[in-house]
């Protein structure tokens, strides 16, 4: 049994508007097929016309949340991990909460008076797009944090998550959290997310991954990282080592880089080592939505029990494993994970 309240997230709540389309759809919004963007203008109409589409679905999300729950639902724990960010005082709101105690995950929301964020799943054939308008998720308040019943969450957690997407809304509270893991010798880690991140909010993303005692990601946002940065290099094994040799506040840090199908990347004391991710046909493929999430979910559930970092990997696998057989970032009762 691990301890309660040992991992806490923070992030940005979002209610998945999830629906299989097909590529005119895409072109008409201007969506590229994997990307993860903000909501534009051009936007507006699409969350009505997806959610008049006879196979949507609702679903929780927001990358951290998913990775909370995820890291959870391996735990079969109660309440072993905990969960921050901001959401509305609206029905899609309440859905939230309701699924946040379901999955067993300690929530302190902030409730606003904007509509709950949302976010638009389109999917073709099993790959995700992904076009967040995160209305209330974007009004997240430093304040809220400060609340000594909240800060209390900070102060009994041991691992500390948080998504880069939460940086396009309140930097000050990931700053405030990332110096109160490093004063204290706990573990704080990060993911890049999504490539706009890392061209957009360069300065913010550097600030707090200097304290960032893990770095995760995909090949995609590495690739960007690097060109961002100018390391002129392509290789994602490079990449993987160059990121874990950032300048760091305090210790040491490693770098996860997952790559789909093929092998995750390690890299940690200068050396890489790479693990075979669990292989799927194409048919059992339902949709790759909170794969990265799940992966680093399932990570996390072996990292809070000092698991070997070969076994994080391997419950990251597994927890991805199970998501992208299943609409959306939902999982069966039980892991079956040994």
């Amino acid at each position: 049994m691990v301890s309660e309240g040992i991992l806490l997230g923070m992030g940005n709540p979002l209610l998945d508007i999830s629906a299989v389309v097909d590529q005119a759809f895409l072109d008409k919004y201007e969506i590229k097929l994997n990307d993860a963007i903000l909501a534009g203008e051009n936007h507006v109409t699409m969350y009505d016309e997806l959610a008049a589409k006879s196979n949507v679905e609702y679903i929780a999300g927001g990358a951290t949340q998913n990775s909370i729950r995820v890291a959870q639902w391996m735990l079969q724990s109660p309440g072993a991990t905990s969960y921050m960010g901001c959401i509305g005082k609206d029905k899609f709101g309440e859905e939230m909460k309701k699924n946040a105690k379901n999955a067993g995950v300690n929530a302190h929301y902030y409730e606003c008076d904007l509509p709950t964020g949302t976010c638009a799943v389109c999917v073709v054939g099993g790959e995700r797009s992904l076009i967040a308008n995160l209305s209330a998720a974007n009004n997240y308040k430093i304040d809220h944090l400060k609340e000594p019943e909240n800060w209390a969450l900070v102060e009994k957690a041991k691992y500390i998550y948080i998504a880069g997407f939460f940086l396009t809304v309140s930097p000050e509270s990931i700053m405030l959290v990332a110096e109160h893991a490093a004063k204290n010798n706990k573990c704080f880690l990060m993911n890049l997310s999504a490539p706009f991140i890392c061209e957009f909010y360069t300065q913010p993303q550097d600030d707090a991954l200097k304290y960032a005692d893990y770095i995760f990601g995909n090949e995609t946002e590495a690739l960007t990282y690097a060109k961002v940065h100018g390391w002129e290099t392509e290789n994602v094994e490079e990449i993987a080592l160059k990121l874990s040799e950032l300048p760091k506040e305090s210790g040491k840090r490693t770098a996860v880089i997952t790559q789909g199908k093929d092998p995750v990347i390690v890299a940690k004391d200068g050396k890489v080592t790479t693990y075979p991710v669990i292989l799927l046909p194409t048919e059992k493929l339902v949709d790759t939505n909170g794969a990265g999430d799940a992966f680093v979910g399932g990570f996390l559930s072996q990292l809070v029990q000092e698991k070997s970092i070969e076994e994080c990997v391997r419950a990251g696998c597994y927890a991805a494993n199970v998501i992208i057989q299943r609409s959306g970032c939902t999982y069966p009762e039980k892991p079956e994970f040994n």
